[in-house]
């Protein structure tokens, strides 16, 4: 003899997690998909930036370690840039290897008493993937990437004027830039 009853509670069950699955899953996030690319479609499809032959060469809102001479170079990442596993580096102060990490930024940053180097060019972000930089520490860097790219300190300053601005309006203290939107518009000077 069959029982009916267990075969037919799977039964529903099976149906209620399918219906469920299929709202859930799909219809919520197709919703939820199509507000986004309606609203807000560039940040829907996470910020990429292009370069001039129409490749994607990153996302405006996350920080890409720039390491050669011609670019400006963003913040310190304790996670070396990787976007899967954002966050800052949980060392105190105190700390020997934070200490020994911000000797290191320094002497690569030709820092001394005479030029000071802006704390954002010593210090990561709290994610370690902060896009941007003050402006008081893209134009300290402005002289390398001049020289490097062979154009005017100028030019470069005139450039990371039309770049920044201030991220939260007048409630943020000093003018940002983007540093991968920066280094972009580099790219272009010459063209």
């Amino acid at each position: 003899m069959k029982d009916t009853g267990f075969f037919q509670e799977l039964r529903t069950s099976v149906r209620l997690v399918v219906a469920t699955m299929t709202v859930c899953c799909g219809l919520y996030g197709l919703t939820v998909l199509a507000f986004g690319q309606a609203v807000a479609p560039k940040r829907a499809c996470g910020s990429l930036v292009f370069d001039g032959r129409g490749g994607p060469v990153g996302s405006e809102l996350i920080a890409q370690g720039f390491t050669r001479p011609e670019y400006f170079w963003p913040r310190p990442s304790a996670v070396d840039y990787n976007a899967s596993s954002a966050g800052g580096s949980n060392l105190s102060p105190t700390n020997p290897d934070l200490r020994s990490r911000a000797r290191g930024i320094l002497a690569k940053m030709g820092a001394d008493r005479r030029q000071p180097l802006p704390a954002d060019l010593a210090t990561a972000s709290g994610s370690g993937l902060d896009p941007h930089i003050t402006l008081t520490a893209a134009n300290y860097q402005a002289g390398r990437v001049a020289a490097a790219r062979g154009v005017s300190v100028e030019t470069v300053r005139e450039l990371l004027k039309k770049s920044a601005h201030r991220t939260g309006g007048v409630l943020t203290p000093e003018p940002v830039v983007n540093v991968l939107l920066v280094n972009v518009a580099l790219n272009g000077l010459g063209k």
